[in-house]
């Protein structure tokens, strides 16, 4: 019980790193992340906010996820439409905590940017190392990654760059231009899924965190 409690409280602890690395990338001006582009674009334009889009996107990924895993779906997995409420509110509380931050430069940006990227990419790892639940989106990519046998982080990269590309439609048919994108969505898309498969590899504290499921 105690491993599962922990395992669970880990899963939880990416779910906010997720969130505050998503708004710190959007706040860094440069586009936001690839996994928020597709609800970001839509937030322009159309009344809802990024958090609500994301949730409306994320139901989408869970029947993908359904549709591809078939009988291998563990019912539990469709606690997924829990965590994502609370995903998805958690992006908006950290847009408005990061309301602040407002870089003023080139270098500023940046920094934002690869301090998002770091946060998200820390927070998918640490999400998906306990083996309970996972956000939609990286259920996804976990579901994709199993049907595909290639690494999840490899997978993360490809689904991130499918992302942008439709959300670059969706902005060039709603506003005939790029709404929302940017440098830092492109740098994203390459940095996030590469920075996971590090943490994967050398910090000892996601291989513990995945230790935990033998104990369960």
């Amino acid at each position: 019980m105690n491993a599962k409690i922990r395992r669970y409280s880990w899963f939880v602890l990416g779910v906010v790193l997720n969130s505050m690395g998503i708004a710190l990338i959007t706040k860094a001006a440069l586009g936001t992340s690839p996994i928020s582009s597709l609800p970001y674009v839509l937030s322009f334009a159309f009344p809802l906010t990024l958090g609500q889009f994301t949730f409306l996107v994320n139901l989408l990924f869970i029947a993908g996820q359904i549709l591809l895993l078939r009988r291998e779906f563990a019912p539990i997995q469709l606690l997924q439409l829990v965590v994502n409420v609370v995903f998805s509110g958690c992006i908006d509380v950290s847009m408005s905590l990061f309301s602040w931050l407002q870089p003023h430069n080139a270098l500023l940006q940046l920094v934002s940017l690869v301090a998002g990227c770091a946060v998200l990419a820390l927070g998918i790892s640490m999400e998906v190392a306990p083996g309970v639940l996972m956000v939609p989106g990286e259920g996804m990519v976990s579901a994709l990654s199993h049907a595909t046998k290639l690494r999840f982080g490899s997978t993360k990269i490809a689904f991130d760059v499918t992302l942008v590309a439709t959300a670059a439609v969706l902005s060039l048919v709603f506003f005939h231009r790029l709404q929302g994108l940017g440098l830092g969505t492109i740098l994203s898309a390459l940095l996030v899924g590469r920075l996971v498969n590090l943490y994967n590899r050398r910090i000892p504290l996601i291989s513990s965190i995945a230790r935990l499921k033998e104990a369960a």
